[in-house]
């Protein structure tokens, strides 16, 4: 089995709408709010070096942090370069989902986050597998929402992903909306995530938001 990670108490909170990170998946980030760079200069002198993905809830007009959705995932900062500007490029790689108890006071100018990760404990084991998973009718209702929203792939590294890696990496890149991407966050199993993306992809090609299809 997987070494477990020892995971802090206190996050500190990077709230993004539409950016969804899971468990075991990557997310490609770029830091420029003065905020966040302060946040990450803070993260990468620490041990665990983990920042808390969460959205904003969807009502949220001012994207206030203290309207966020109580689950996210943290994700260890695996990589990460220096603008000569001072930006960073960085990418996070998905260890486990948590729920926020409570907001921390503190003279950060970033949020940071009581964390709950009792729920969760499963995150953190080895690959998950989806066995009722039907990788040739899935592929084909893909290819269809793909050509209605426009979106390009590799299909062949597509078809060669595992089902974890598949279902994982389509959920954080396909354009769903922050609800739709929370829904998929907290999906029990990769089961219940498949099932609910395909669900999300059929309502899209008849007659959904996405593509303007009747």
């Amino acid at each position: 089995m997987k070494r477990k990670v020892d995971l802090p108490n206190i996050l500190p909170i990077f709230a993004l709408p539409g950016a969804l990170l899971l468990p075991r998946s990557k997310l490609p980030l770029h830091i420029f709010e003065p905020r966040y760079l302060e946040m990450l200069d803070e993260v990468l002198k620490s041990t665990s070096r983990l920042i808390g993905m969460v959205q904003p809830l969807q009502s949220s007009i001012s994207n206030n942090d203290d309207e966020l959705y109580n689950i996210g995932c943290a994700g260890r900062v695996s990589s990460f370069s220096e603008t000569d500007d001072g930006r960073y490029m960085i990418t996070l790689s998905g260890i486990s989902r948590f729920r926020i108890d409570s907001l921390v006071e503190s003279f950060s100018p970033f949020t940071k986050a009581k964390i709950n990760w009792q729920d969760f404990e499963e995150d953190q084991t080895e690959k998950k597998i989806d066995t009722e998973f039907n990788r040739d009718k899935f592929f084909e209702l893909l290819k269809k929402y793909f050509l209605v929203t426009g979106l390009k792939t590799d299909w062949e590294s597509l078809r060669d992903a595992d089902e974890e890696l598949l279902i994982n990496s389509l959920s954080m890149l396909c354009p769903f909306d922050v609800d739709e991407k929370q829904a998929l966050l907290e999906s029990k199993n990769l089961c219940s995530r498949r099932e609910m993306i395909t669900t999300l992809m059929e309502f899209s090609l008849h007659g959904g938001d996405v593509g303007g299809l009747q």
